[in-house]
């Protein structure tokens, strides 16, 4: 996405266009479910910026909704730009690999709570757990005699 398009976004969001959220849009695209380390580290290959200063900019894109928080069971808090649908993960239990995963069907939420308990519901949050791809081959071939 170049940075006209992020210019674009923080303007709709309307918050003000600076380098550090421009570049925070930016690391969060090329490094889809990073945590907050990896998104440090790609801005600071940009620019001079403090750690406390993209925590700033991460926790006004996600409060703005141009970012989406995730944090699975025993993980980091990662963000990922993939907002306004609602999409689930599927986490490798053992590298920690994390995936989009389409809503199975119907809208959101895709799940009926079989007790709402009074609660206007308009989001569910599922994980799926299991291994990656490379894990699964690691631990087939490691347990072959």
């Amino acid at each position: 996405m170049a940075t006209t398009e992020f210019e674009h976004q923080l303007r709709g969001a309307a918050l003000r266009v600076t380098k550090p959220r421009v570049a925070v849009l930016a690391a969060v695209r090329e490094n889809p479910h990073a945590d907050t380390d990896t998104i440090i580290q790609s801005v600071r290959s940009e620019l001079d910026v403090s750690h406390q200063a993209v925590y700033d900019v991460l926790r006004a894109l996600t409060t703005a909704g141009l970012l989406r928080r995730i944090q699975p069971t025993g993980s980091v808090a990662r963000y990922e730009g993939r907002v306004g649908d609602n999409h689930h993960h599927v986490v490798c239990r053992s590298c920690g690999a994390i995936e989009d995963v389409d809503c199975a069907h119907g809208s959101a939420p895709c799940l009926t709570a079989s007790d709402d308990h009074g609660y206007v519901i308009d989001e569910a949050e599922v994980v799926y757990w299991g291994l990656c791809p490379n894990c699964s081959i690691s631990s087939t071939t490691s347990r072959t005699p």
